[in-house]
């Protein structure tokens, strides 16, 4: 009769053999884990692709963060003007609004602003009010917007549900590159 043998005891070629194929085990569950964790740190294989076309916020600032006060449950074009709305601006809140219309479907799900640091000239005042009635219009905090922002000029922000800004373009943006960035956003989110 074979005695039996206890783990403790067993030969040293199944010893070898249990400890492959722990330490496989432990490659396979934390080695994908690791390699990420140090390419995040580390810098190295980062794609250089990319399915935008905006500048990237991805700090975690907030409207608040450059100075506009709002709340708004839905995605937000938001257009900021540090100065006086001049023609660039008007630009861009005309874009916005286009770009809103162009959502189709998704159109509620999304609106359309201007945050400005000076006061609308009249005759600009009285065009936004007959033929922008859903613009929604706030006031922009200019010594906080620089800091933080830094650049000149009228911008175009995508703002999430949460207030988070998301991507931004400048006076010089084609609105259908924008288009396309929000319908992909409204596509991956279950938010807004």
């Amino acid at each position: 009769m074979a005695a039996a043998t206890s783990p403790l005891h067993a030969p040293e070629g199944r010893k070898a053999r249990g400890r492959l194929q722990l330490l496989l085990i432990l490659f396979v569950v934390l080695g994908p884990m690791i390699l990420a964790t140090s390419m995040y740190k580390l810098q190295f294989w980062v794609p250089d692709g990319r399915s935008y076309h905006g500048v990237m916020i991805g700090n975690g600032l907030g409207r608040a963060d450059i100075g506009i006060d709002a709340q708004d449950e839905r995605w937000q074009l938001l257009v900021s003007a540090p100065e006086a709305c001049a023609e660039d601006c008007r630009q861009l809140v005309y874009l916005a609004r286009q770009i809103q219309i162009g959502l189709g479907r998704d159109a509620s799900r999304a609106s359309h602003a201007l945050a400005s640091a000076q006061a609308l000239d009249g005759d600009y005042q009285g065009m936004l009010d007959r033929e922008y009635p859903q613009l929604q219009r706030y006031p922009l905090d200019a010594q906080r917007y620089r800091q933080k922002v830094g650049e000149p000029g009228p911008q175009l922000w995508i703002v999430d549900p949460h207030g988070n800004l998301v991507l931004r373009y400048d006076a010089k943006v084609n609105g259908k590159q924008v288009l396309d960035d929000l319908r992909h956003l409204l596509k991956l989110s279950n938010i807004g």
